[in-house]
């Protein structure tokens, strides 16, 4: 039986795919440009029915680090229990993925979220707003390079008290 490493080996025959293992977690890193593509193959072609989280990483100040972020994305078979963790990398000063809510509908939120706290966009998404901050909120507060205190962002906004809200 064909693994998923030689399945996409085969498919998109790209040197820059990278595999990993620990135990039973599968890892694969993937260049951005061919991300929604083998996203799709691993739903439609192995099963993987269900993304489970879309999270990113800031690497600033990262030592080795090449790339500013990296988005990670786990996906699960519901057929076989199957979990596989796809990453990849963009970089400022616009950092944008294709959104892969055509493929799993539990992305809205989950792109909304990398969006409000990172800044990082994905086009094709139908609602990319933001989720947790106000929309007035001009700052990406999981970035490295903002500050720890903030920058004075609650006292610009109306304070609700608990009967109001």
């Amino acid at each position: 039986m064909m693994t998923i490493e030689d399945a996409l080996k085969l498919k998109f025959s790209c040197d820059e795919l990278s595999f990993s293992q620990f135990r039973d977690n599968h890892r694969i890193g993937v260049p951005a440009e061919k991300l929604f593509d083998i996203l799709a193959f691993l739903k439609n072609e192995h099963h993987f029915d269900m993304l489970v989280e879309l999270t990113a990483v800031d690497y600033l100040e990262y030592e080795g680090a090449k790339d500013r972020f990296g988005v990670v994305y786990v996906l699960v078979s519901t057929m076989n229990g199957a979990r596989l963790v796809i990453k990849t990398h963009v970089n400022d000063p616009e950092p944008l993925l294709p959104s892969v809510y055509s493929l799993w509908k539990s992305a809205d939120w989950l792109e909304r979220e990398v969006y409000d706290m990172f800044g990082i966009r994905f086009s094709g998404h139908p609602d990319l707003r933001r989720i947790l901050t106000p929309d007035e909120f001009t700052a990406y507060p999981l970035r490295k390079d903002y500050p720890l205190k903030g920058r004075g962002e609650r006292h610009n906004f109306p304070v609700l008290t608990r009967a109001e809200s």
